[in-house]
């Protein structure tokens, strides 16, 4: 009986101790950051023309270089 239980202490113990699956959940929360920062960054885009500027100036800059 006392051999049974061991096992069974064994077998909970290391699954209680299993980290595979914090990674993942690790991944997860960095995504999630990920896309809170880039529908921030592009609901500011929206409201203003910065993006487009900055666009422009690098189109025109290539243009320049081109020529």
């Amino acid at each position: 009986m006392a051999l049974v239980l061991v096992r069974i202490h064994l077998a909970l113990s290391s699954r209680l101790r299993d980290d595979t699956g914090q990674t993942s959940a690790e991944y997860a929360l960095v995504l999630l950051g990920a896309a809170s920062v880039a529908l921030l960054v592009a609901l500011w885009a929206r409201d203003t023309d910065r993006i487009g500027k900055l666009l422009d100036t690098v189109v025109d800059s290539i243009v320049k270089l081109a020529k």
